[in-house]
């Protein structure tokens, strides 16, 4: 009887997206044998520079592994080096998100710290994988301008050689949310759906004045609003569910994932006003149950949503880009594309490429 290859799967902020995407693995890949650390997502400064203290005495860790899979907010680099057993284990850094691009809010200081645990664990990872080109891309300028401004004894090479070793594979979208023959688009009321996490980075403020000008423009619609919430949401939401409750259909976080689902296949058109996505799954979800997108022509969106469902973007000028989206939405009311399934993130087809990428780590490995 064949032995399973083992993996180790490191998750140290394991928020919704993060477990989501390693249970996803686990499921679609049952051939290997799998064991997960994971940590709590709260305490973000603890987390990303104490993960490997908070992991210190664990077990597992001295034990053989055929692969380590960690996640981008996990100190790999602090990690090999307290457990030198691991320096001749291959591990791949599973990049969510990075820190170069990720926004700062007006409470936040400034986020070095995590920019070198992320730089770190890319140097000391044998593969760095992406869930997006945008990620990716962002990822390399922001290492690359950051060493910049170093005052020497900056390595040469050093960001084509993570170029090299980088590559883009998408957190898979479950099979079951893909709907081949979806509802045509209502053109005279269509129901409309923001559903992304109730942040500043979502720019709610930017819906807010998008319904403001399509209200003036007197275009029938219905509304739903969903996602995750929070206690200190942008005042924005108030705003919104004040001015606009006539025209809602859900509001807030929807408990039922069986309910959530039905949303997906009922709303005609899914919103975008996102200041920062990294890949977008939200946005993924509705395009496979049928929705058609309008989203800025920015960030990840430009490797899924079509061209003609993409407003210009004008990150400096909320009012210009909320007027570029209603034009946008009047075009796709008059001519709705034909065909919007993100179907290469389906994932059946994505489980091949991680077999691929895994298989191609284990063996790359020296007895």
């Amino acid at each position: 009887m064949s032995i399973k290859p083992r993996i180790l799967l490191l998750s140290a902020y394991d928020a919704a997206s993060h477990k989501r995407w390693r249970e996803q693995l686990i499921a679609l890949l049952p051939e290997y044998h799998w064991h997960t650390l994971i940590l709590a997502p709260r305490y973000f400064q603890w987390r990303i520079r104490g993960n490997p203290l908070s992991w210190l005495n664990e077990p597992c860790l001295q034990e053989p592994w055929d692969l380590v899979i960690a996640t981008s907010m996990v100190d790999l680099a602090t990690l090999r080096g307290l457990h030198p057993q691991l320096a001749n284990t291959p591990c791949l850094l599973y990049m969510h998100e990075n820190q170069f691009a990720f926004p700062v809010s007006n409470q936040q200081q400034g986020r070095v710290e995590p920019q070198m645990v992320n730089l770190y664990g890319a140097v000391a990872a044998d593969s760095v994988v992406f869930n997006s080109a945008w990620n990716r891309d962002s990822f390399l300028k922001g290492a690359s301008e950051f060493l910049g401004k170093m005052p020497d004894a900056v390595p040469e090479g050093l960001i084509e050689r993570l170029r090299l070793k980088s590559r883009v594979l998408p957190v898979p979208i479950e099979d079951y949310l893909f709907v081949d023959n979806p509802e045509p688009l209502n053109r005279a009321c269509p129901h409309l759906l923001w559903n992304h996490r109730w942040e500043y980075d979502k720019a709610p403020d930017r819906l807010l004045g998008f319904l403001a000008r399509l209200e003036n423009r007197q275009q029938p619609y219905r509304l739903s609003l969903v996602g995750e919430g929070f206690r200190n949401h942008p005042k924005s939401f108030d705003q919104i569910a004040t001015r606009f409750s006539h025209r809602l259909e859900n509001w807030g976080f929807l408990e039922s994932r069986a309910e959530y689902d039905r949303l997906l296949r009922k709303a005609d058109i899914v919103l975008s006003t996102a200041l920062h996505d990294f890949q977008g799954l939200s946005m993924l979800e509705a395009m496979a149950s049928g929705c058609v997108p309008l989203a800025p022509d920015r960030l990840a969106y430009r490797e899924y949503v079509p061209d003609s469902c993409r407003y210009e973007s004008h990150e400096q000028d909320a009012g210009a880009e909320a007027e570029a989206a209603i034009s946008c939405l009047q075009r796709i009311l008059e001519k709705p594309p034909s065909q919007c399934r993100p179907d290469p993130w389906k994932a059946s087809v994505l489980a091949e490429q991680y077999r691929l990428l895994f298989g191609e780590l284990i063996r790359a490995c020296p007895d």
